[in-house]
């Protein structure tokens, strides 16, 4: 399994430079394999908000949620604890640590352009990174 990080679904939801790079991890990777953080969606949801995208908010949900099968997952509570161990032990701000534990919590490798998780003892991998199985 693999939790896809904010930064990689929006590099292809903003056309960004690596754009093609990402598209090419989508198309190779079987959603189901795939998951998204309750915090990615919000900050998706924040970001296109301010970019007056509703409309590619509503067709992102619709065509990654609910259709296409990628699992949304998430932290309790109870997790805070562990949360905040691991922003200390990584120093990770709050979502990079967020995203770690959730991956943790899952089982799942995170796929991210973000280089703070190369200080985890998880990691990270890049979308070029990933071969399918």
């Amino acid at each position: 399994m693999y939790l896809v990080d904010t930064n990689i679904w929006l590099e292809r939801l903003l056309n960004q430079d690596r754009a093609s790079e990402v598209a090419q991890f989508f198309h190779q990777m079987p959603p189901e394999r795939l998951m998204m953080s309750d915090f990615t969606f919000h900050s998706i949801g924040v970001i296109l908000t301010r970019c007056q995208s509703p409309e590619t908010l509503l067709r992102f949900t619709q065509d990654v949620l609910i259709d296409g099968g990628v699992a949304l997952v998430g932290l309790a509570p109870n997790d805070t604890p562990r949360l905040v161990a691991v922003m200390a032990q990584f120093r990770l701000d709050f979502d990079d640590a967020y995203q770690y534990v959730v991956a943790e919590k899952y089982g799942a490798e995170i796929i991210s352009f973000d280089a703070d998780f190369d200080r985890t003892e998880g990691g990270r991998k890049t979308p070029l990174q990933v071969r399918p199985e």
